[in-house]
């Protein structure tokens, strides 16, 4: 069985069973500050997870593609991705504990035709915030799992929640026995030893944690599960890795055709970057120095610096584009419709990374010349990762080229400081999670509310090509990215400025309608990333003044707002200039 086979299943099984499927969200979220990609199907739902209701309804079902970057270090293993597909089936108030367990052991077991004795799970042992899972533990002795397979762990590892506040709630996990051999003879699904293997994981979330550690109930109870799609196809096929899988095979096997110097760890790095990259630049990323394109950026550079060490002539890499977007065109149709910008963006920065390696090895010589001159033989640790940092200068190639001048490295002390970025790093990501997601306040709320004032009169003083390229809002401001070829003049941000507060004085009843997504563009809403909408849509009015496609949430009128000021106008990339505004209340 395939994955796309496998996706096919899911969606049809539980479309069967009353869900709606919802298309994918794009990898670049929409409106949250919270996370650089997309990293769980989850992510786009949390409005509706917190009670707003949900167009397609209470029962929804999709496969989500899902970008996570603290592993990218790892990637090259036996295990890691940055990109993967995420299956997932939702109840927003609906269904509970029995039916998502029963639903999900009749999928595994009667759709994929996994024997129950492969199967493992786990629940909530319980703490002083909830009470031990015992209703979970019972539906799965109910379905025929032996009580001996059923396992109790605490918070870290039965418990879900994106960050540090948010909508969360015990989880029961699934675990796929590979049969090798047991680790000790209190192996369980908790160890790290392979035998067992997490599938699929049932969140319950009822339960809202606060910024101050408290636990409140939710409005409604809600499910949401993840089935890791690569995952589950690399242990139907009975492979060791999901490299070995007919998604990375064609790529793995032009790599060891083309390589002079075969390494297997170099291979699975270029095929698990190079298809990452593609995705993102897809989904409209483009590298840079800064936040999600500066991933992207390091993800081809990691890439090249992997093809050098297999010694590969760079200029195979169109050729690998192809043959990856021609491999996975039907699982992802946005590959080939974005084929030549993706080739292009890739071509680009592979030019820009032959560059930064020559200026990294002029850069690196100049420091040898002057160890010499004052008779030291050893370049320091804080050197190598000064020429990592700054040029991205790879850490082996000036190990190499010291080396060949007679100097030694310090890697020891290196991988030191580089442990400490990587940290560094890791933290970032993680605040990145803090105030977006979950933080559907009142402040949030109403600058999602004042974005949509902001689109219309960019659109009203610059022309109707002033559209929406993205935004980021937090509790404290809001940034709104827009086409236009040149820098706004003075006049031109006070009146657009001026325009925003007029309709907050006009105190602008904001109300919303249900429609099909013909219905709402032939009705003249503006509706921007078509392609994640299903088939009903919610559309915004603000008076007389906006209509949008968007989920939400927004004030019930615009005079609760305050006072809309433009702080800063910048360019964000070619042809599109940034705005950085907020309310003063």
């Amino acid at each position: 069985m395939t994955a796309i086979e496998i996706r096919n299943k899911f969606l049809n099984y539980f479309r069967s069973h009353g869900h709606k499927i919802i298309p994918s969200a794009p990898l670049i979220p929409e409106n949250d500050p919270s996370v650089l990609f997309t990293t769980a199907g989850m992510h786009p739902l949390v409005p509706y997870l917190l009670g707003e209701k949900h167009p397609e309804g209470t029962r929804l079902a999709d496969y989500q593609k899902c970008l996570r970057t603290v592993d990218i270090d790892e990637v090259g293993d036996n295990r890691h991705l940055t990109f993967f597909e995420m299956l997932g089936n939702w109840s927003l108030g609906d269904y509970f504990k029995n039916e998502s367990i029963r639903y999900s052991i009749e999928f595994l077991t009667k759709e994929l035709n996994i024997p129950i004795e492969k199967l493992s799970v786990t629940c909530f042992a319980g703490d002083k915030d909830a009470p031990r899972d015992e209703e979970t533990a019972k539906v799965w002795e109910e379905v025929g799992m032996p009580k001996e397979r059923i396992y109790y762990f605490g918070k870290n590892d039965n418990w879900w929640i994106a960050g540090d506040e948010g909508p969360c709630g015990p989880d029961t996990e699934i675990f796929y026995d590979t049969g090798k051999p047991a680790c000790s003879d209190n192996c369980n699904p908790s160890c790290d030893c392979g035998k067992y293997v997490e599938i699929w994981n049932n969140v319950f979330m009822e339960y809202y944690k606060h910024k101050d550690g408290t636990y409140t109930k939710l409005k409604q109870r809600n499910v949401d599960t993840g089935l890791g799609l690569e995952r589950i196809n690399m242990l139907l096929q009975g492979k060791e890795t999901p490299f070995d899988t007919e998604i990375f095979k064609p790529i793995m096997d032009k790599l060891q055709e083309l390589a002079k110097n075969d390494n297997l760890e170099s291979r699975r790095i270029v095929a698990e970057h190079l298809r990452a990259s593609m995705m993102i630049i897809a989904d409209g990323g483009k590298p840079s120095n800064i936040d999600r394109g500066y991933i992207l950026r390091r993800l081809i550079r990691r890439m090249i610096r992997h093809l050098n060490k297999l010694e590969i002539n760079l200029d195979r890499l169109k050729e690998l584009i192809e043959l990856n977007i021609e491999n996975l065109k039907e699982m992802y149709p946005e590959l080939m419709q974005n084929k030549e910008n993706i080739i292009n963006t890739i071509m680009e920065e592979k030019d820009k990374f032959v560059k930064t390696l020559v200026n990294g090895e002029k850069e690196l010589q100049k420091e040898l010349n002057k160890l010499k001159e004052k008779n030291i033989d050893i370049l320091s640790a804080e050197e190598v990762f000064r020429l990592y940092e700054t040029y991205g200068f790879p850490p082996e190639v000036t190990k190499e080229i010291a080396k060949e001048n007679g100097f030694k490295v310090d890697l020891e002390t290196f991988d030191k400081l580089f442990k400490e970025h990587q940290e560094k790093s890791r933290l970032g990501s993680e605040q990145k999670f803090k105030g977006g997601l979950a933080d559907q306040s009142e402040e949030t709320i109403a600058y999602h509310t004042a974005t949509h004032l902001l689109h219309k009169a960019l659109q009203i003083v610059l022309g109707d090509h002033a559209v929406q390229k993205g935004s980021n809002i937090t509790s404290e401001r809001l940034r709104f990215d827009f086409s236009h070829p040149q820098k706004l003049t003075k006049e031109e941000l006070d009146k657009v400025e001026q325009i925003v507060n007029e309709q907050i004085q006009r105190d602008l009843p904001v109300t919303c309608e249900e429609m099909s997504y013909e219905d709402a563009k032939n009705s003249g809403a503006i509706g921007l990333f078509a392609n994640k909408y299903g088939d009903k849509v919610k559309v915004y009015t603000i008076g007389d003044f906006s209509k949008e496609i968007c989920g939400g949430p927004h004030v019930t009128h615009t005079g609760v707002l305050g006072t809309f000021k433009i702080k800063k106008e910048e360019a964000s990339s070619a042809g599109v200039r940034r705005i950085k505004a907020v309310l003063i209340k």
